[in-house]
């Protein structure tokens, strides 16, 4: 089989059958699209000639450009992914990718913005409905730990606000309920007062609009953080994941329940919750290191 085939009848699977998100099917044909080409190079035009050499020197072909070890498990699960298709279809009994693995690279923790940051770039008093939109977004985001893509696809129906809740739409197009702080409500209440107003009755699902009454796209969200962030005079750039990471660190700093922080994040595995726990760890070790006082340098 060739190729292009392979990736469409696998693509043709994944956005029909599995239902996958038009972002995440995306995603694969991008990272097929690069093995192809590189195997196609090496003239090997037939999806099913690829061994397990292959994949590996293609694995360290994209280590030597510099790819990241995370981008690299990216690639060689997409790979994994197509193959493992196609021996369900019994048009193939091994998979080249099962056993390859990228090389380990150093773990970055994700940066956070710590309370009174947040403090300062939340205590502003909004004036125009721009402002009262954009405050709402940042206090959801950090209120209830969501992704760009969960914030972005919010209707106005899924807020109960006499509960207090969201109702998102995660990954996978898994859904889960989560709760939303008092100040968040309150932003909300004044965007969807200033939200009335914009629209003169006619009827939008979407929550977060922009001026062409039309649901704000990612791209949008972000140069909005980034210009609250700005005229805040943040010291880091202000995005949505800086919100969503700050949320988790904070709320397993002051309650160490790694399983309910999992849940909220809506993470399938606990180990992608984890990470917030080494930042929780520096933060204490920190503490240590000026309150204990064997820990400190004495001054001369």
């Amino acid at each position: 089989m060739q190729w292009d085939n392979a990736i469409n009848a696998y693509l043709q699977h994944i956005e029909v059958e599995r239902r996958l998100s038009p972002h995440t099917c995306s995603n694969y044909r991008r990272d097929l699209q690069q093995a192809a080409d590189f195997f196609l190079k090496q003239e090997l035009a037939d999806v099913f000639a690829i061994n397990p050499h292959d994949v590996r020197f293609y694995s360290n072909y994209q280590h030597r450009k510099g790819l990241s070890s995370k981008s690299l498990q990216r690639k060689l699960s997409s790979l994994r992914q197509l193959y493992h298709y196609f021996v369900q279809q019994r048009l193939t009994d091994s998979n080249p990718a099962i056993d390859i693995k990228p090389p380990k690279g150093e773990r970055r923790l994700p940066k956070v913005m710590d309370a009174d940051q947040l403090q300062h770039l939340l205590n502003v008093q909004a004036e125009s409905w721009i402002e009262y939109r954009d405050k709402a977004m940042i206090e959801l985001l950090y209120s209830s730990g969501l992704r760009l893509a969960e914030l972005a696809s919010l209707n106005i129906d899924d807020i109960d606000f006499q509960q207090k809740q969201v109702l998102v739409t995660g990954k996978g197009n898994k859904q889960r309920l989560l709760p939303i702080g008092r100040l968040a409500i309150t932003a909300l209440n004044n965007w969807i007062t200033a939200r009335h107003d914009l629209l003169h009755g006619n009827g939008v699902d979407a929550l977060f609009i922009g001026k062409r009454q039309q649901r704000l796209s990612h791209r949008s969200i972000q140069l909005r953080l980034e210009k609250w962030g700005t005229q805040q005079h943040s010291n880091q750039r202000l995005h949505p994941h800086l919100l969503r990471h700050s949320f988790a660190s904070h709320l397993l700093e002051s309650s160490s329940d790694l399983r309910s922080v999992q849940e909220l994040l809506g993470h399938e595995d606990i180990s992608t919750t984890q990470i917030y726990t080494h930042l929780d760890f520096q933060h204490l070790a920190k503490t240590y290191d000026k309150a204990h006082p064997r820990a400190h340098k004495r001054k001369k």
